[in-house]
């Protein structure tokens, strides 16, 4: 089953990165802002086929070797899971350093070719999109907060059923295989986390909803369409994960009181079913998102561009800039938000909770 998840987890790592380029925001390019009309440059779209290439033959490489490591090797289990982890990392660092690559080659072709340099900047402002946004309501974010809340109340009031060892950790099988001894605390350090990461998700969602709706002046409607699209269907992700999570952290912590709950059978089945229902969520997600709007043509006289906000992207991935309210934006590679890190709040947001999450860490 260990096995099983880790080649899962691997196949969609790499399928996802090399689909990244092409599901992306078209106007930008490797984090690279580029003129709508030179978008489908042929050096370009190059560019977006060899990365591609070369990660598939990274990960191809890499999965082939896990594969027959394990089957002339024989290794041990924990063995077998700390280089499936260590593949997954290298898988990613390769695919930075990809991207980096291209990146820089990017910004030279923009360069060399001085794209938008003699024509006007332009940027679009529509008050009443608004008004169009279907992102979910804070109030259905606090359902999964309740249940946590009810499931934190009922350990307590059967904290005398517990075992006197505490499960802090749960390998690929669903069963335990780290513990602490029993403390109030370490009997409710699971839902505390779970509590932690809901009340994220719920910041997340309520800050992005404030942030701000940037149109594109040479495809406004395409752009409506992303943006409303993008902000609709990462609050419905969002709100997925929160309920798939309280469902197997709740089912975990309830095993504690009712060693018996469940059986074996759904013990094993659970993390499986979360992980496939989470992978499946998220690619239909980045299609969804990444194709919006991408079959409007252009919508403006020729001579104008938007406005080039690379003076604020660091390597095209992290966003700085003080002008900007906005906590959370749109990434430029990649499907889905990165934070203002001009913005203490973003700091406050992210880190805040992975702090009180070490502190109960700590705390048991």
């Amino acid at each position: 089953m260990d096995i099983i998840l880790f080649l899962v987890i691997m196949i969609f790592l790499v399928a996802t990165e090399m689909a990244i380029p092409f599901l992306a925001k078209r106007t930008t390019v490797f984090g690279v802002s580029i003129p709508d009309e030179y978008c489908k440059d042929a050096t370009l779209v190059s560019y977006k086929k060899r990365y591609s290439l070369l990660v598939f033959i990274v990960g191809a490489l890499a999965i082939s070797l896990y594969i027959g490591w394990i089957l002339t090797g024989n290794p041990l289990n924990e063995t077998q899971v700390l280089v499936g982890l260590a593949i997954q990392f290298g898988i990613l660092i390769i695919c930075t350093a990809l991207y980096f690559y291209f990146h820089a080659k990017t910004l030279q072709q923009k360069s060399r070719m001085k794209w938008g340099e003699n024509e006007k900047r332009v940027k679009v402002m529509d008050l009443s999109v608004r008004s169009q946004d279907s992102m979910l309501p804070w109030y259905i974010y606090l359902l999964p907060i309740v249940v946590t809340l009810g499931v934190i109340v009922y350990t307590i009031l059967n904290y005398s059923m517990l075992p006197e060892q505490i499960p802090v950790h749960w390998g690929p099988n669903g069963e335990p295989d780290a513990f602490t001894p029993k403390t109030y605390v370490s009997a409710i350090s699971l839902p505390l986390v779970m509590l932690v990461i809901q009340c994220m998700f719920l910041g997340i969602n309520e800050t992005t909803k404030r942030s701000g709706i940037k149109l594109s002046a040479t495809r406004p409607e395409a752009s409506r369409i992303r943006q409303l699209t993008l902000r609709k269907y990462t609050s419905w992700f969002l709100f997925l994960v929160s309920i798939l999570m309280t469902m197997l952290f709740s089912y975990l912590q309830l095993r504690m009181v009712h060693p018996d709950l469940g059986g074996n059978a759904l013990s094993i089945s659970m993390p499986f079913l979360f992980l496939i229902v989470i992978l499946v969520s998220t690619i239909f997600y980045a299609i969804k998102v990444g194709r919006a709007g991408e079959n409007m043509n252009l919508e403006q006289e020729p001579g104008i561009v938007d406005i080039d906000e690379d003076q604020y992207w660091i390597g095209g991935i992290f966003y700085f800039n003080k002008n900007d309210p906005s906590i959370f934006v749109e990434k430029r590679f990649g499907i889905g938000w990165t934070i203002n890190f001009a913005n203490p709040l973003g700091y406050l947001m992210i880190f805040g909770p992975l702090l009180l999450i070490l502190l109960i860490t700590i705390l048991t």
